[in-house]
């Protein structure tokens, strides 16, 4: 028998954010992936913000960011783009795209240096409650284990069974959870090469298109739809936007990378007595975007400090890790709770509305960028905006 302060299951951002946290806070610390290789296959878009990086204390490296982002262009369906960049306003904010199979990797790295033990290429088959922790099953390259830890971090992803072994309730519905496709792809021609670009209405039903610049001629080309909004497979819609956008018609695909995505916001309780629960296994991922990097990576933090703390008092109960459901609550609910509202107004608009709020996007006065300053911008050219959501800015 493995015995263990904290078991991390999932080798992902936010799982590898955790385990630094919890060995930073002193505990001993034990991360399982059941990928050979963590970081791939990616399934991301591979965007995040200077300000979220910052934020977690992670200093930016040309290793893993491939692109600077400057901008940001909104593309209705009737082709009225609507751009947001350098050229036109000051932006406070910009981003970055990544190399996830490296930066995921650095951030499991990371995690070893402060003193956590990685495996790799472990599952973990199943898990039985004890009376002060859990003792988990693993299998590895045939060989099977048993790990004893007193406490188990969830962090493996959006179909993850760790949460729902310990009586928990998964993050998403089935309605809500986002059948994203992607291709990296080379050939592609861009306006503007350091800008993000988003298509939106019937050609993704229920999310968008992107496609996000990696260097040169190279960009991530993608879409998340909402299945019960749609009428045929996430794929089939990309190939279709692939062979009429001018930027993507005479690209190539070099690789493919499917996976859902979890938008309905954080579950009703994401802790139980020797349990915390991070990342897109817990929903923290915001409901507009999609993306949940940085939000998965603040979940692992809290869930990792809290762990410790908690090793160090000798208490693993409920009543004791209730403490990382409210530190993060207080700082993601809002953006979280915020955002799923303007997704909830996004759903409600045809390619006609798309496109009108397009054509007054082109009289607004921007100046700056952030996905807060768009909604203010939403509300103040729509009334059914206003109505929605006036409330929430």
């Amino acid at each position: 028998m493995i015995e263990t302060d904290v078991l991390v299951i999932g080798g992902g951002p936010a799982g590898s954010s955790a385990a630094k946290h919890a060995a930073l806070g002193g505990a001993k610390v034990i991360l399982l992936d059941k990928r050979s290789e963590i970081g791939a296959p990616k399934r991301c878009a591979e965007g995040v913000s200077k300000k979220g990086l910052a934020k977690l204390g992670i200093e930016p490296s040309p290793r893993w960011i491939t692109k600077e982002i400057d901008g940001v262009r909104l593309t209705s369906p009737d082709g009225t783009d609507v751009w947001l960049t350098e050229e036109e306003i000051e932006l406070p904010e910009a981003g970055y795209i990544l190399e996830r199979k490296v930066f995921d990797k650095h951030m499991a790295m990371d995690a070893a240096r402060a003193g956590a033990e990685i495996r790799i290429k472990t599952l973990a088959t199943g898990m039985d409650k004890i009376e002060d922790g859990f003792i988990v099953s693993t299998e590895s390259m045939g060989k099977t284990e048993e790990i004893k830890a007193k406490i188990v971090i969830a962090a493996d992803g959006p179909e993850g069974h760790v949460a729902r072994w310990a009586g928990l309730k998964g993050s998403a519905k089935a309605k809500e959870m986002e059948s994203g496709v992607q291709y990296e792809m080379v050939n592609v021609e861009f306006d503007r090469e350091a800008v993000i670009e988003f298509y939106f209405g019937s050609c993704a039903p229920g999310g968008y298109v992107w496609i996000f610049p990696k260097g040169d001629d190279i960009a991530n080309v993608g879409l998340a739809i909402l299945q019960h909004k749609a009428t045929k497979p996430a794929i089939e819609y990309l190939d279709v936007f692939i062979a009429k956008c001018p930027a993507t018609k005479n690209a190539q695909a070099v690789e493919l990378n499917v996976g859902g995505d979890p938008v309905g916001g954080m579950p009703k309780k994401m802790y139980d007595d020797n349990i915390l629960v991070c990342g897109d296994a817990a929903g923290q991922v915001n409901p507009l975007t999609g993306g949940g990097i940085i939000s998965g990576m603040t979940g692992g933090m809290y869930a990792g400090q809290v762990a410790a703390e908690a090793i160090k008092e000798g208490d693993h109960s409920k009543k004791f890790l209730k403490k990382y459901d409210k530190i993060t609550r207080d700082d993601l609910s809002h953006e979280i709770d915020k955002y799923k509202k303007v997704q909830e107004y996004m759903l409600t608009l045809s390619d006609e509305e798309f496109d009108n709020i397009a054509h007054a996007f082109q009289d607004v006065n921007f100046e700056k960028i952030s996905t807060t300053e768009l909604v203010k911008a939403l509300v103040k050219v729509s009334p059914k905006a206003l109505l929605k959501l006036g409330k929430f800015i």
